[in-house]
């Protein structure tokens, strides 16, 4: 009992502490589970990662429930082009790369290995359409009702539906929440055809390893796809506008990370800009110059992927019509409770201000329909972790040193390398370190930045204990099981307010 009621006190801090957002349609095609014309308890507009967490949320609180879903399948961005298929290409590259560099040395021999791009690509698309049926039968479990078509606000309560078949439906709402997501940022003079000038969208389905890509932006979807076809073969340039690659990574772990790549023959490209695309010949020509201005060179390519961020896709819903107020970057302005200046009408995910990432999304989501139930929602924008999953991975929460330092706080900083972890050291793959941030008179942990191969992994114990004020000591004192990567988080706490045990 005093163990519950310390982590309900600690729950309830939290909560009362924490920062929200700031205050303050043609979408989506119609294969009913149930007709959404009868008045809903809550509509969900979008069946991403936010909405259609959303919509199955609202149903389990007992809310009659409606999503409403352009693309034809449920996950959005992130399961059907994003997220979950370039997971798998960052898996099977990672295998195949491992295979030609390292089987050797594990006593693994063969006479060759080649890639099979369309084997690849099956076994990517087979685990997308699972995990899309996978959200279907969620709904039918939990009876949200599901349309599948573009719409539009009619009224603060009702859109209009344009469906797949070519019908039109309206759908009711006592409330309405839009989770419509976020679309490639463009940029000036460049076309994306999806063949060689290519979005994220077109780098996961290209038919063949280009011998040469460049990549605009070198931020993690960037070195994501960067890494998938660099493993495969392609000469991978990037070329970004900034100082340093991952602005907002920690400045020494970033350092490190770029020289791991650079390892992987990954060539960058820093405080460039891109003024022009040549497509009229066989090869990409790409002019480029300082991003301060200055001589003019030319870089040629066979396909270019812009991954130069995302921006709020709100186009089409009608927004103006009804009033809801939106900031200069188009993200629908909400307050604490995810509720717009229109009343009945909400926002989550990308749409929204915060981290455009997925389980952030999932998080507004949930807290978005328990404040529609009467009920509590919290999230937390500063402990949202973050990760790149190239190899080694990259996973980061909480503050970055440079922004302890910008805020004046004593601190402390606590180091474990991988290169000292027994089981890091076992696997032969020992690349990265655990750097932990902590302030000097609590000893409370304000950041962790993890570089290492599971990375995205290991970064949850760190979350949870940011998110219950933990100290570094309280890690190092908590036993870890031997031999685990996860002995260099405990490590690295222990660096942090004493002495580690083994370096």
């Amino acid at each position: 009992m005093a163990i519950g009621s310390l982590a309900r006190r600690k729950a309830s801090t939290i909560l009362s502490s924490s920062r929200y957002v700031s205050k303050y349609s043609s979408y989506y095609f119609s294969r009913s589970f149930a007709s959404g014309s009868d008045e809903n308890d809550v509509v969900v507009i979008g069946g991403g990662p936010g909405g259609y967490v959303a919509a199955i949320k609202a149903a389990q609180l007992g809310l009659k429930t409606t999503c409403i879903e352009k693309r034809g399948t449920l996950g959005g961005t992130c399961l059907n082009v994003g997220c979950i298929p370039s997971k798998a290409l960052l898996h099977s590259s990672h295998m195949f790369h491992e295979a030609q560099h390292s089987f050797a040395q594990h006593g693994v021999k063969f006479s060759s290995v080649e890639v099979d791009l369309p084997a690849m690509m099956s076994q990517k698309d087979k685990a997308v359409a699972g995990l899309t049926r996978g959200i279907e039968g969620l709904f039918k479990k939990n009876k949200v009702n599901y349309v599948k078509g573009y719409c539009k606000f009619l009224s603060p309560s009702e859109v209009s539906v344009d469906t797949i078949d070519g019908g039109n439906t309206v759908v009711k709402g006592k409330n309405i929440i839009i989770a419509t997501g976020s679309d490639v940022k463009s940029l000036p003079g460049l076309t994306i055809d999806e063949k060689r000038i290519v979005s994220s969208t077109g780098a996961l389905a290209l038919t063949e390893v280009p011998k040469n890509l460049v990549v605009i932006g070198a931020g993690y979807i960037g070195l994501e796809m960067g890494s998938v076809w660099g493993r495969l073969g392609s000469q991978v340039t990037v070329v970004e506008f900034a100082s340093d690659i991952v602005p907002t990574m920690d400045g020494e772990v970033r350092k490190q990370f770029q020289r791991s790549l650079e390892k992987q023959k990954m060539k960058f490209m820093l405080k460039t800009k891109v003024v022009s695309v040549d497509t009229a010949g066989d090869v990409l020509k790409l002019t480029l110059e300082p991003a301060a201005g200055g001589e003019q060179t030319t870089l040629e390519a066979d396909v270019v992927l812009v991954s130069a961020g995302r921006v709020p896709f709100t186009s089409g819903l009608g927004l103006d019509k009804i009033g809801v107020e939106t900031d200069k970057a188009g993200r629908i302005l909400v307050n604490e409770r995810f509720a717009s200046n229109v009343t009945g009408v909400y926002a989550i995910g990308d749409v929204i201000p915060g981290p455009m990432l997925a389980h952030k999304a999932e998080e507004d989501g949930v807290a978005c329909v328990e404040f529609i139930a009467g009920k509590e929602g919290h999230v937390d924008y500063d402990l949202v972790p973050g990760v790149c999953y190239t190899h080694p991975e990259v996973a980061s929460v909480g503050k970055t040193e440079e922004q302890v330092k910008a805020l004046g706080l004593d601190y402390r900083v606590g180091k474990f390398p991988f290169l000292a972890n027994s089981r890091a050291k076992a696997i032969d793959d020992a690349e990265g370190i655990v750097k932990v941030l902590a302030e000097k008179e609590t000893d409370k942990i304000l950041g962790v930045h993890i570089m290492a191969p599971n990375a995205g992994e290991l970064i949850h114990e760190a979350v949870l204990a940011l998110h219950y004020g933990a100290s570094s000591e309280d890690i190092a004192r908590t036993c870890h099981a031997h031999p685990t990567m996860s002995e260099a988080l405990k490590e690295a706490a222990m660096a942090t307010y004493d002495k580690p045990i083994h370096i």
